[in-house]
């Protein structure tokens, strides 16, 4: 069982980038799906969520109306869609799974969800 983030790299500010959650091991249904996020020396922040029972989506303040978060099932993959990128957007990106703790997302220690992966890295610099 295994989830992996990758997409993450270097953006200017105002640029786009498309961040990818990938499961392997088990299938991404009757799952909340969120992606949280901790810049260098500050606190993680949760930042988007996604239900996958009904398709709810859900964002914190500092991104809504800017990342999209959405789902392939096919590829069973989580996508968070970010545009208009600024330089405090600029952290490491982990996505967990849970089945039981539903969006939004309010316990910080991603360690504590179902499925947690490596992250990936998103820097927002000119």
């Amino acid at each position: 069982v295994q989830l992996q983030a990758s997409g993450g790299g270097l953006v200017q500010p105002g640029g786009a980038l498309r961040l990818s959650c990938t499961a392997s091991g088990f299938t991404l249904n009757s799952h909340y799906i969120g992606w949280f996020r901790q810049a260098p020396g500050k606190e993680r922040e949760w930042v988007s969520c996604v239900s996958t029972s009904d398709g709810s989506t859900y964002y914190s303040e500092s991104v809504k109306g800017r990342f999209t978060i959405s789902r392939d099932n096919a590829a069973n993959t989580v996508f968070l869609q970010m545009n208009s990128l600024k330089p405090e957007d600029t952290a490491v990106y982990n996505c967990v799974v849970d089945y039981v703790w539903q969006c939004p997302f309010k316990v910080m220690d991603i360690s504590r969800y179902k499925y947690w992966g490596q992250g990936t890295l998103v820097t927002v610099s000119s």
